[in-house]
Order: structure tokens, then C-alpha cells, then sequence
């Protein structure tokens, strides 16, 4: 088959064509840079010049493939400057689809997130849960809007199976979840909040639940292909068990949220993980998704954190040095 990729650069989509082209199929990708993208190329991935939020320079690409998986997006949590939500989850998404409808592509494959949904407050949500209310981060809110936008040309007839993971960690990693991870493993993660909660899974699960809802995923239909269900706080004691280094103190979640008001005022000059905002998405919050409709249907089976994560953690020890 021949799929083209969004994103090919990224934590995901990298790990994605990556799997694609083992598999023997043939893979097209949007790179704005070719020059940085000489992994790609390597791999036997055949390179554009273009982005999500320029659609015109995607349809070369894009044009006769058999189908699209559309995986970049805009992931930063306590950013000085969001702008980039709105370029690239939604006005990308909409650019995306609108090329994949009038070039006629027989089927693609959205990732959205179960951050679409906010804080569940506890509770483990499926595919029929609707979130009303307002979202905790730039983020959510843009990845939601960028979700309507899927569903609404999924009722006009678009061939589109969305996908929602959880939280995704693995070698490769750019997020703040590994910044916070060489920070444990230095002695200089000070605390972590108990509750938070997310479904945690491993990349190279997301990436087989791409691939299945592409080969398998129903038209119309959005999965779940999240992981595990695990608080914040026991994943990186567990993270500390496995390095034999100190681990975090254990912080109330409402002190983390009166934190997040204190440094309101300070945010232009706090690191992104010490904004406001940064600090409102772990206070406590849960993103929690229940995925059994993807093991149902697809096939889907992530494996679980006690393996996962703790392979991780020795890939980033042995990348330190330790």
C-alpha cells in the first residue's frame, strides 16, 4: 500500500513510518525541511517540502495514495506563544481533510487524543462521552476543535477513522514527560502530584493501533487506543524503583492548584512546565479513557506500564550513562 504521513518527523509519526516501511509499504511525507529529515529518506520514505498549514504544498504528496494518516499536531503545555494551536491543530486538520476529500483518498486515519475530553475527574470515559465545559489548556482546547472538525467531514461523507492514545512515552521522546523523567534520574524532580492520572502507553503501541485502525478501523468510528490506567506519582516510583535513585515527594493536588494562581502574574518568565497553566494540567487532573472497543475490534493490546515504562526508563539510564 501507499500511505502518505503527516507529522513523519515527530515522537509518533516517525515511529510510524518507520513501522510502515518494514511492513513493505510505500510512504510519502510533508517534511518542512528535507535536509533535516535524512533519517526518513534513509528509510526509503519519500520526502516533500511542505506543511499541515500550507495545503497546497501537501498535494503532491498526497495525491494517489491509498491512505492518510494525519498525525502531526502542535503539543506545548505553558507556551509563551499558542498561536501555533490554532495553525496547526485546526486550521492543519481542516487543510488535511479538505485535500484527502477532493483527491478522493480511499481512507485515512486521524489522531485526536483523549485530552479532547479534559479532566474526567476520576471517572474512565468512552467513545459516547462529550466534554461541555471549558478546557484546561490551549491544547485541549484546540485538539477538541480540531476533533469537531474530523466529525463534521465524517458526516459528509469522509472515509476517516479517528484515534484517540492517552499519554505515549517511549525512546525518542520529546515532551515534557522526558524532561521530567532525566530530571528523576539527575535528583532534581522535587515533587509530583498525587490523583493525576492518565491511560499510559507504550509508542510503539500507538503505533500498531494506527496501523490497525487503518487496516481494520470502521469509517465514522473513533477508538480509544489508549493504555493502562496509572497515576503520575506511582508511574515515577516506580520509575525510581527501576533506577535506584530518590523518588519525588508526593504533593496534594491542591496545593499544585493554588501554585498554578500564584505564578499567574509570573508567567512570561517561568519555565513552561512552572506556568500556570503547566502546573493546572498535573494538579490532580485525570485523562482517563477506557479501550476496550479498540481491543475489541482491532485487535489493539498495549502493553502494560510495569513493562513499557520500565524499559524506558533503562533505555534513558543507559543513555546517561548509568
Amino acid at each position: 500500500m501507499k500511505y502518505f504521513v503527516t507529522g513523519a518527523t515527530g515522537f509518533v509519526g516517525g515511529v510510524l513510518a518507520r513501522k510502515l516501511r518494514e511492513a513493505g509499504h510505500e510512504v510519502n511525507a510533508s517534511v518542512r525541511s528535507p535536509e533535516k529529515a535524512k533519517e526518513l529518506e534513509a528509510l526509503g520514505v519519500k520526502l516533500f517540502k511542505g506543511d499541515v498549514t500550507d495545503k497546497e504544498s501537501m498535494r503532491a504528496a498526497m495525491t494517489g495514495v491509498d491512505g492518510v494518516f494525519h498525525v502531526a499536531g502542535w503539543y506545548k503545555i505553558g507556551a509563551k506563544d499558542k498561536s501555533d494551536g490554532v495553525k496547526v491543530n485546526i486550521n492543519g486538520t481542516r487543510n488535511v481533510l479538505e485535500l484527502m476529500q477532493e483527491l478522493n483518498i480511499p481512507k485515512g486515519v486521524y489522531t485526536s487524543t483523549l485530552a479532547v475530553n479534559s479532566d474526567t475527574k476520576g471517572k474512565v470515559v468512552d467513545e459516547s462521552y462529550h466534554f461541555t465545559g471549558r478546557h484546561i489548556s490551549e491544547y485541549d482546547r484546540t485538539k477538541a476543535e480540531a476533533h469537531k472538525i474530523a466529525n463534521e467531514f465524517i458526516a459528509k461523507g469522509l472515509p476517516l477513522v479517528i484515534v484517540q492514545p492517552g499519554l505515549i512515552y517511549g525512546p525518542g521522546d520529546t515532551s515534557s514527560l522526558r524532561s521530567s523523567i532525566l530530571n528523576l534520574l539527575k535528583g532534581q524532580l522535587p515533587m509530583l502530584p498525587l490523583q493525576t492520572a492518565y491511560n499510559w502507553a507504550h509508542v510503539d503501541d500507538i503505533v500498531q493501533g494506527h496501523i490497525l485502525a487503518m487496516e481494520k478501523g470502521k469509517a465514522g468510528e473513533s477508538y480509544f487506543i489508549c493504555g493502562e490506567k496509572y497515576e503520575l506519582y506511582e508511574a515515577f516510583k516506580l520509575a525510581a524503583q527501576t533506577a535506584n535513585v530518590r523518588a519525588p515527594m508526593a504533593a496534594a493536588p491542591g496545593m499544585m492548584k493554588v501554585m498554578s494562581v500564584l505564578v499567574t502574574p509570573f508567567d512570561a518568565f517561568m519555565p513552561e512546565s512552572y506556568t500556570s497553566e503547566g502546573l493546572r494540567v498535573i494538579a490532580g487532573i485525570t485523562y482517563l479513557g477506557d479501550n476496550s472497543k479498540a481491543k475489541r475490534e482491532l485487535g489493539y493490546d498495549p502493553r502494560p506500564v510495569s513493562v513499557g515504562f520500565v524499559e524506558t526508563i533503562k533505555h534513558e539510564m543507559k543513555a546517561a550513562g548509568m
